[in-house]
């Protein structure tokens, strides 16, 4: 059995007076859970996660991550360092990166010392270069750049306090996803971006691989990044068997008046199908397990695509890179120096260079071609 990534333990939020908003709550998440969190405004769902995130640490009980475990957590108002332009904010998502590339270029510096201790700084050089190569520090600008323009941020020197809600969540979104989380805590992600940035989103979210717990009001986001709901209601957090369709059901009985035998209608057990006279809504529905199944279903075609839709963003990016380098070789090729008796040799190289990238970009492309068709089949 995988070991869970967090987990929560009789956890309770008291807020004052009195007032209880969570109560004797116990959750575990496994790696790669993709959960919604339900309930009405106001129930606790931005407290649960606050506390996931370990932004609220005044609580009865225990919310940790195992140790090692990287939590993103974007609130519902993100907010961003005013002494800050937007590429110093996003920045803070790669600090590790650039700390280590900074860091090296020090060590390499204090090796011209008289009294460097070489073995102390061999081993200082050793753990960076492994976090720069594990953060692919070196193509920090290139990642950066690209991230950007997905984006769509606004200019890197902008001031990030004269930015809209939009353009704010965007740089937001941008320095949460660069940090690589490994559980990734979303309130309302959607807000304030526009049609084109939600499918962007959305699309992000289906090939990310770690452990996502997201509210929203955006269904389509829910339909299609999530496997399992969660339910808020009453002070209690659990699993909600059903799917979007059955939440209406249940926000319809929410406020429904008890039955005479003293039966509320409402609460965790909730939808109560029979009891609501709508026989085509009723129809409609499917059984509990039907849903679970199609739930199931989805969840395994989402991750047969995920690692597809990871190898064509790589692809793409190694296509491109090659593209620039292919670029600057045709540039150097215009110099009419190059074509100079003297310059023969210097010249043959460019030329086999050349076309060795061009051999790259073509079987890189076919692959790239080749996943597209495997990623349209599970669109079909």
């Amino acid at each position: 059995m995988a070991q869970y990534v967090y987990t929560m333990n009789r956890v309770g939020k008291i807020v004052p007076p009195k007032k209880q908003i969570l109560k004797d709550i116990s959750l575990s998440f496994f790696p790669g859970a993709k959960i919604g969190v339900l309930g009405l405004n106001g129930s606790g769902k931005s407290t649960l996660l606050r506390i996931m995130a370990g932004v609220d640490t005044d609580i009865i009980g225990e919310a940790r991550p195992q140790p090692g475990i990287n939590i993103g957590y974007l609130p519902q108002e993100p907010q961003l360092d005013p002494a800050k332009d937007v590429r110093g904010n996003v920045e803070e998502g790669v600090q590790e990166a650039t700390d280590a590339l900074a860091g090296l270029e020090k060590v390499y510096a204090d090796y011209a010392e008289p009294d460097a201790d070489f073995d102390a700084l061999a081993k200082e050089q050793a753990r960076l270069e492994d976090i720069i190569q594990a953060t692919d520090a070196h193509n920090l600008d290139h990642k950066l750049e690209v991230a950007a323009d997905a984006l769509r941020l606004p200019p890197w020197d902008a001031d990030v306090t004269t930015l809209s809600g939009g353009e704010r969540r965007r740089v937001a979104l941008c320095r949460l996803l660069l940090s690589n989380p490994d559980m990734l805590l979303l309130d309302e992600p959607t807000n304030h971006l526009d049609l084109e940035m939600r499918h962007a989103l959305t699309l992000a979210l289906q090939s990310y691989e770690g452990a996502l717990v997201v509210i929203s009001h955006d269904r389509h986001l829910l339909r299609n990044t999530v496997d399992e709901f969660y339910l808020v209601a009453d002070g209690a957090v659990k699993e909600f068997e059903g799917d979007l369709k059955d939440y209406q059901l249940w926000l319809k009985n929410f406020n429904r008046v008890p039955t005479d035998s003293g039966e509320k209608v409402g609460g965790l057990e909730v939808p109560v199908i029979e009891k609501i006279i709508e026989p085509v809504a009723v129809a409609e529905v499917l059984s509990a397990a039907e849903k679970k199944l199609q739930r199931q279903q989805s969840a395994d075609a989402r991750k047969q695509l995920a690692p597809l839709t990871k190898k064509s963003n790589q692809l793409e990016n190694k296509i491109e890179k090659f593209q620039v380098q292919l670029s600057e070789i045709e540039f150097s090729l215009a110099d009419a120096d190059l074509y100079l008796d003297t310059n023969k040799t210097i010249l043959k190289e460019k030329l086999s260079l050349q076309a060795e990238i061009k051999k790259l970009i073509s079987e890189n492309e076919e692959q790239w071609f080749d996943i597209q068709q495997q990623i349209e089949q599970f669109n079909c």
